[in-house]
């Protein structure tokens, strides 16, 4: 009985130091990975997936983060390296690749509805079109994406909106335009 709790625990010495909580977060994170990856794989060309770093120190909180692979030059390195647009897709990938993974283990209920807040401003035009038509595709499938942004291009792209403008007074002011 011992020798299970210390496993459980990830006190057993010479092994991987996890405990069990951890490595089912792992395990869902890796679906989570897994299904984000469908994603960045398209929004950033073909460049770049994700993928759960290994730490080697074995201090029992390892295996939760994250690394990126660079198909175009076979690498593998920090998502911390990544610049602005292509952590926003990054981030978008991971939040709709959660959003499939609860959707699969959730037994028929379905997430219908996204906000996306911000993060268009860091893309580059080619940038934006991946991101746009990755968002595109979730609204075909019927799925409700608001976006939230300051970004002036968005405005021509997106038909339906809901427009707010602040006021003088303190107060704001809201619309639809179709």
């Amino acid at each position: 009985m011992k020798s299970l709790s210390d496993t459980a625990s990830g006190e057993v010495g010479g092994k991987e130091k996890i405990t069990f909580e951890t490595y089912v977060q792992m395990a869902y994170f890796e679906r989570i990975i897994a299904r984000a990856n469908t994603r960045f794989m398209v929004m950033s060309g073909g460049q770049y997936e994700l993928k759960r770093c290994v730490e080697e120190d074995n201090r029992g909180k390892s295996g939760l983060g994250l690394n990126v692979i660079d198909h175009y030059n076979g690498t593998e390195r920090s998502v911390k390296t990544l610049s602005g647009g292509e952590s926003f897709q990054a981030s978008l990938s991971l939040a709709l690749g959660l959003s499939d993974e609860i959707q699969s283990a959730a037994g028929g209920i379905r997430l219908d509805t996204m906000f996306v807040d911000e993060g268009f401003g860091s893309l580059d035009e080619d940038t934006l079109n991946l991101a746009m038509k990755a968002l595109g595709d979730l609204a075909e499938g019927r799925r409700l994406v608001g976006i939230i942004s300051h970004v002036s291009e968005l405005k021509e792209r997106i038909e339906r909106q809901i427009v707010v403008v602040k006021e003088k007074s303190g107060g704001s002011k809201a619309w639809v335009q179709v």
